[in-house]
């Protein structure tokens, strides 16, 4: 039911009690319709005001989670370059190092 359907409906229903009651009761049954409508139009407003608060709140947590999410990807992304560049150099250490040993060992062997 829309709102004007409602509104409608109030007011059919207010003249039809009011035709019934005093002329000061009936004025007190329109100033209540008109009490009521802006009651229901204030709490329509709250709601729009509710669903933007609760719109701004996801969009929020989306994009923190998006940001967390991509922060642990770099930090994972750039320990596995650590760990592969010093896994490089160790090995290339240890070739060269076996080299030289190997080229001392040769030069006292042929100096002995």
């Amino acid at each position: 039911m829309s709102i004007s359907e409602f509104f409608s409906k109030v007011e059919v229903y207010v003249s039809i009690s009011g035709s019934r009651c005093s002329s000061r009761r009936s004025s007190s049954a329109v100033v209540d319709v008109v009490i009521l409508k802006v009651l229901i139009i204030v709490v329509l407003e709250v709601e729009v005001v509710v669903e933007v608060v609760v719109v701004v709140v996801v969009v929020v947590v989306v994009v923190v989670v998006v940001v967390v999410e991509v922060v642990v990807v770099v930090v994972v992304v750039v320990v596995v370059v650590v760990v592969v560049v010093v896994v490089v150099v160790v090995v290339v250490v240890a070739v060269v190092v076996e080299v030289v040993v190997v080229e001392v060992a040769e030069v006292v062997v042929v100096v002995m």
